[in-house]
C-alpha cells in the first residue's frame, strides 16, 4: 500500500516541458494588420471594402480565436481572454456590416447610438485588460493603451456624428495596429535569434 502511494507521489513530481509554439505573435499580427487596414479606411483613404471585411473575418477573427484557444491550452488566462474576445469582436463587426445587406435582415442596420454603445463597451473591456498588461511587457501595454483610446474615440465619433473625430481615430488606430505588429514581430525575431534584439 505504501509503495503505491510512493509511486503516485513520484508520478506527480514529473515535470512536463511545454514544447508548443508561442501563439501570441499570431494573435497580435491578426489584430495588428486588420486594425491598420480598417483604420486607413477610418482616416478617409478608401471606403469600406471586401478586403477589410475578409481580413476582419479570417485574420482578425478566426486567427485570433485560434491563438486564444492555444493560449488557453498553455494556461494563459489573459492571452486566452484577449485573443478570443478580440477575434469575436472582429467577427461581430463583420456581422454588423454584412447582416443588414442580407435579405433576411434588410433594414436592420445598426444606428449610430447603439454602435457607439457597442464601441464604448469594448473600450471599457480594453481598459481593464490594459490594467492587466501593467504586470507584463511595455510593448503590450502600449497596444492596449492605444486600443483603449481608439475604442473611446470611435464611440465618441459615432455618438456625436463627428467625421473629424472618426478621422483622428483612424490615425490613432493605425498607430494601435502598428504597435501590435511591432510586439508580434519582436517576439518572433527574439525567439528566432535566441536573444533580445527587439526591445519589448
Amino acid at each position: 500500500m505504501s509503495q503505491n502511494i510512493k509511486d503516485v507521489m513520484d508520478i506527480r513530481d514529473i515535470k512536463i516541458k511545454d514544447l508548443t509554439a508561442n501563439p501570441a505573435p499570431l494573435g497580435l499580427m491578426g489584430f495588428g494588420m486588420t486594425t491598420v487596414l480598417l483604420n486607413i479606411h477610418n482616416a478617409g483613404f478608401y471606403p469600406m471594402n471586401s478586403m477589410i471585411l475578409s481580413m476582419g473575418f479570417f485574420y482578425g477573427g478566426l486567427a485570433q480565436i485560434i491563438a486564444g484557444i492555444q493560449e488557453w491550452k498553455k494556461g494563459n488566462t489573459f492571452g486566452a481572454t484577449a485573443f478570443t474576445s478580440y477575434g469575436l469582436f472582429w467577427l461581430t463587426l463583420v456581422g454588423i456590416v454584412l447582416l443588414p445587406k442580407s435579405e433576411s435582415y434588410a433594414g436592420l442596420a445598426t444606428e449610430s447610438f447603439p454602435f457607439a454603445a457597442y464601441l464604448f463597451m469594448w473600450g471599457v473591456f480594453t481598459l481593464f485588460m490594459f490594467i492587466g498588461t501593467l504586470k507584463g511587457s511595455k510593448a503590450l501595454s502600449v497596444v492596449f493603451f492605444t486600443l483603449t483610446i481608439l475604442f473611446f474615440l470611435l464611440a465618441a465619433g459615432n455618438y456625436l456624428g463627428s467625421e473629424s473625430i472618426l478621422v483622428i481615430a483612424g490615425y490613432e488606430g493605425i498607430l494601435t495596429g502598428l504597435s501590435a505588429i511591432y510586439a508580434a514581430l519582436g517576439q518572433v525575431l527574439n525567439e528566432a535569434y535566441g536573444k533580445k534584439i527587439v526591445p519589448l
